[in-house]
């Protein structure tokens, strides 16, 4: 079970590189100025490489999750608040997928300010699911 528990913490940080920076590209993307053609496309190129790269990311780390969970059974609260929070991520996961769409398709109506706070969000998860899962505090 060790490994499988060094394999997930792998694969939530990698996939947390993801979710810090696909978002700081759509800040970018926000940014720039209609007649740049070059620097939208770069930009447009990354953040879909990235999105393709952190999903298979996401997906194995919520398998190894749910591997370590059925394998040391079910625990007590803070378990159940993490679990909440895991769904936050991956609906967050999810919703930057639609905002890349809306990129690709020219319909982005957010701006870089917008997505510099909605970029604080995994953050935020990232800390309160860290503190649940060392202290355990219920």
């Amino acid at each position: 079970m060790l490994v499988v528990k060094a394999l997930h913490i792998w694969m939530v940080i990698s996939w947390f590189a993801g979710l810090f920076y696909l978002p700081r590209i759509f800040v970018n993307l926000a940014m720039v100025p209609a007649d740049s053609v070059a620097e939208r496309e770069r930009l447009l190129l990354m953040s879909g490489k990235l999105f393709k790269f952190m999903t298979p990311l996401g997906v194995l780390a919520a398998a190894t999750g749910l591997w370590l969970w059925l394998g040391y059974g079910f625990g007590g609260g803070w378990l159940h608040v993490k679990l909440v929070l895991v769904a936050v991520l991956l609906a967050y996961h999810w919703h930057c997928g639609r905002l890349l769409a809306d990129f690709h398709a020219n319909r982005n109506r957010r701006s870089h300010v917008w997505f510099r706070f909605y970029n604080e969000l995994p953050v935020v998860v990232l800390l309160v699911v860290l503190f649940l899962v060392v202290l355990k505090p219920f």
